[in-house]
């Protein structure tokens, strides 16, 4: 997923819902202008932190699969069992050939 303008539209959402608040609210002019300045800058940096923790998380499983990844192609380490059909891995004697 794209997160890279996850800051700028969580911004620019609370900017509009702000907008339209302070527009039935009659706020002046002056009052409509730092609301919407301050709503923008604290929802900017709030969308930055969730992005780069996100980014951050992203990595670490990223890191975290590719470490298992390495470990499942290195195969087993202990040998198979042998094929005679047996599970614990003893063979049994095979009879002779010249009986």
């Amino acid at each position: 997923m794209n997160r890279k303008y996850l800051p700028l539209i969580l911004m620019l959402t609370a900017g509009s819902v702000t907008c339209i608040i302070t527009f039935f609210k009659d706020y002046t002019l002056l009052e409509k202008l730092v609301a919407l300045f301050v709503v923008m800058l604290v929802f900017f940096v709030l969308g930055t932190l969730l992005k780069e923790t996100l980014d951050y998380f992203y990595a670490q499983n990223a890191k975290r699969l590719k470490e298992e990844g390495e470990v499942i192609e290195k195969g087993p380490e202990e040998p198979e069992p042998a094929a005679s059909g047996q599970e614990d891995g003893t063979e049994e004697a095979e009879p002779d050939a010249e009986r």
